[in-house]
Parts: C-alpha cells; sequence; structure tokens
C-alpha cells in the first residue's frame, strides 16, 4: 500500500514573518552613566568647606602681610546652600608651630618662614581651633581688588546706616572705592569691619552673577586669579560657580561671630585681642558645618 505524501512547497508559498529586532541596552546604560556622572560631579560631595582670606600685602612687602578678612564658607550643592562665616582678626587662638597668638597671625608666620605655606597654615589654624575640616583656600591680595571690580564695571552697595565712610542709602563703588570701603577704619572694631567685609562680598556675587555682567566674566576670571593664591584645582571651578549662581535663589547666609561669643581680653604684651566663648560658639559651627 502506497503511502500519501506532503506535496513539496515551494518557498515562495510561505507567509513570511515580522521580526523585531531587540534594540541593543549599551547605549541606554551608557547614558545612565554619563547622567549618574554629571550629577556626581555637579552635587557631591555633599559639603565643601573653603577658607577664603584677604591680605593686605603690596608689592613693596611682597606677600608678607596678615589676613584681617577672615571668612569661612560652606557649599552644599544638593540643597543648594551657601554659608559664610566672618571670623574676628583678633580671635585669641593656639596657631600651629607658633602659639597662642591672634588668629590672623597664622598666614603671617608661615609665610614669613617658607613663602608659599601661609594658605595651608591658616587652613590649619582654622582646623585645628574650630573643629572643621577645611577643603581649601582662597587668598585675595587686597590690591587685585581694585582690578577684579573694575572687570565687574564696579559694584552697588545698599547701606541701611552709614558704613565704610559712607552715609546711608546706595552707592556705586569703582576699584578704588572698593578697596578704600574695604580698609575704612572708621566701622571701629572687628565686628563694624566684618560687616563691611560681608556687603562688600555679597555685592560681588550679586553684580558677577547677573547675566549683563556675564560677558566680563572672562575678564573678571582673568582678574581674580592674578589676584588670587589658592589651592582650588581648576576642575572643581564650575561646580562651585554653579551652586553660587543657585544659591542666593534657594539659600545663602551670611553669619558671624559676634561680640556676645567673646570676651575682650589684654594679653601680658598689652595686645586687645578676643577670647573665644566657645561654648557660645558651638552651636553656631553645629548649624552651620554640621559640626
Amino acid at each position: 500500500m502506497l503511502e500519501a505524501t506532503q506535496p513539496t512547497r515551494r518557498l515562495d508559498q510561505f507567509q513570511p514573518m515580522q521580526v523585531t529586532a531587540r534594540k541593543p541596552k549599551r547605549r541606554r546604560v551608557r547614558g545612565y552613566i554619563l547622567l549618574a556622572l554629571f550629577l556626581a560631579y555637579f552635587f557631591a560631595p555633599l559639603r565643601t568647606n573653603i577658607l577664603f582670606l584677604g591680605a593686605d600685602t603690596s608689592p613693596e612687602r611682597g606677600n608678607l602681610g596678615r589676613t584681617d578678612t577672615i571668612l569661612l564658607a560652606t557649599v552644599v550643592p544638593l540643597k543648594p546652600y551657601v554659608g559664610l562665616l566672618s571670623i574676628p582678626r583678633d580671635l585669641w587662638v593656639t596657631v600651629p608651630g607658633v602659639g597662642e597668638q591672634r588668629i590672623n597671625t597664622a598666614y603671617f608666620y608661615s609665610e614669613a618662614n617658607q613663602a608659599g605655606s601661609g594658605g595651608e597654615a591658616a587652613m590649619s589654624a582654622v582646623e585645628e581651633n574650630f573643629g572643621v575640616s577645611v577643603s581649601y583656600y582662597a587668598l585675595i591680595h587686597m590690591q587685585g581688588l581694585i582690578s577684579v571690580v573694575d572687570a565687574l564695571g564696579g559694584v552697588d552697595v545698599m547701606l541701611e546706616s552709614p558704613m565704610g565712610g559712607l552715609p546711608a542709602g546706595s552707592h556705586h563703588l569703582d576699584g578704588t572705592g572698593a578697596l578704600a570701603f574695604a580698609r575704612d577704619r572708621s566701622m571701629g572694631d572687628d565686628f563694624g569691619r566684618m560687616a563691611g567685609t560681608q556687603t562688600l562680598i555679597m555685592a560681588l556675587l550679586k553684580k558677577s552673577l547677573q547675566p549683563s555682567s556675564w560677558l566680563a566674566l572672562p575678564q573678571v576670571i582673568v582678574a581674580f586669579t592674578q589676584a588670587v593664591d589658592t589651592n582650588i584645582p581648576l576642575w572643581q571651578g564650575p561646580r562651585l560657580f554653579f551652586a553660587l549662581l543657585r544659591a542666593p535663589l534657594f539659600g545663602m547666609e551670611t553669619r558671624a561671630i559676634t561680640r556676645e561669643m567673646v570676651t575682650p581680653f589684654t594679653t601680658a604684651g598689652g595686645a586687645q585681642v578676643l577670647l573665644p566663648n566657645w561654648d557660645a560658639i558651638r552651636p553656631l559651627l553645629q548649624e552651620m558645618f554640621g559640626r
């Protein structure tokens, strides 16, 4: 008996099937990695502390000078938050390698001993006495302030009361005027000068962050680099600037060690200094720096 056989079908008689190719996941994974790196760069680490110093140096004295302006800044990009703490120059502390001295002498003594070491010494003095880890320092030579302000086209300060030799009201300052304002001694003691310094710094930040000033930023950066000694690496610049750009919208705070946090004291050598009241200062450090 013959078995039935299936007729042979030609290839063109088969119904074609739709096959959807899977897209490779490589591009998607690469995109996630790039996004993670972007976020890590701009938002990590969670906190960076920077010591800003203003030294009244001159071409005649070189880099030898005392840091009469001392600002400890903390930057938290994730919030974003920028805090500025003014430290009195006459605060009587233990300066590493020197002993009990005004805090503004840490830079001077180290720089006199070894050129270029003053910034690190000032950082060490702040770290040892305040218990706050400091990542970087930036020291501006006050004469260089003239070129920075002039590159910005001047700054505007609004004074609620007379300050820095100026009456209450709004004032436009060029570089020379800004330096005179910062140096003015009519503001009285440390606390008056700290208020004047913070006023000038906030005016500089406000002006530099205005879109109308952005075309001048290349000149400002050149003037700033010529006036400033710092150990902040170049790769940190964009992330710190990005945090500063956002901070005025979300949170920028200026604080100071006040009269109530210190006790006036006369040393055996007759120097008028300020003894820190750490019980009053530590809560402020905890609030601003998480210590």
